[in-house]
């Protein structure tokens, strides 16, 4: 405290005269309505400065939770497109129609897809309604099935894996076959028993079939980039380039098909 006393004795002239010259100033302004505006207006460039920058860094901060509400948002829209594709009606009310997939949002904890058996672990399970058999996909095409399930997490078998069989077709032509992989590069992948007739092109696009309760049709695959007919003449084994990057997979939708015990349990009667 007599440190402080000290200083304010040894700088009192200065000290004055900041005070007289503040007060001085802020009479300028007040009796000055150019003075005026001017304070007004460079205030609120420096306070909108900060407040823009402070406003960046909470905005840099919550960009996990806004990823995380659009995910949702995404989430919400892919059941009500899907409820429109599978109905065509003149008028969809998206609260109360009931689609026959659900889809739900989940991220992609590891991913080994270096090896010949590649296994994904997801942060959803048996308490988010998740089962064996589910779909996974992401924004920009097909991932994998899910394989095993515990309380809070789920296996998912990757495309990558050569184990893994998938239903697809010629999203010109319609003509289908099985999606598998031969262990080879983690960016392409074989859809073979394409018959003969189908007269695939390179730069093709493959889809799902929806010939199964897994997926729906019309989910993203690849491109084809490469065609080989096979010894007999016909069919033919397609290389897929994948429109997903699998080395870079973290956002991911599982699909839920409510009908899907129905119709396993429909073509099961039939085959007995």
């Amino acid at each position: 405290m007599q440190q402080i006393v000290n200083f304010i004795i040894r700088n009192k002239t200065f000290l004055l005269y900041i005070l007289l010259f503040a007060i001085s100033v802020v009479f300028t302004i007040q009796n000055h309505s150019y003075h005026k505006s001017k304070f007004v207006n460079s205030a609120n460039f420096v306070s909108g400065g900060i407040y823009t920058q402070m406003n960046e860094i909470s905005q840099y901060f919550g960009l996990k939770h806004q990823n995380k509400l659009l995910q949702e948002e995404n989430n919400r829209l892919r059941s009500i497109v899907s409820s429109k594709l599978e109905t065509k009606p003149s008028f969809i009310d998206s609260l109360t129609f009931a689609s026959t997939y659900k889809f739900t949002p989940a991220l992609v904890l590891k991913n080994s897809y270096t090896i010949s058996t590649n296994i994904l672990l997801i942060n959803k399970g048996k308490r988010d309604s998740i089962q064996q058999d589910h779909g996974v996909i992401t924004s920009k095409g097909i991932l994998g099935i899910v394989d095993q399930t515990s309380k809070k997490y789920a296996t998912v078998i990757s495309i990558l894996n050569t184990k893994s069989k998938i239903s697809a077709q010629l999203k010109r032509t319609n003509h289908f076959g099985t999606l598998k992989w031969n262990g080879e590069s983690p960016n392409i992948v074989q859809l073979i028993d394409i018959p003969s007739n189908a007269k695939p092109i390179k730069g093709d696009s493959i889809i799902t079939s929806g010939r199964s309760a897994i997926f729906p049709k019309g989910i993203p695959v690849g491109k084809i980039t490469n065609i080989e007919l096979d010894a007999a003449g016909d069919f033919y084994e397609l290389d897929i380039e994948l429109f997903n990057d699998m080395t870079n997979i973290e956002h991911v939708y599982i699909i839920e098909n409510k009908d899907a015990q129905e119709i396993t349990n429909l073509l099961n009667s039939k085959n007995e």
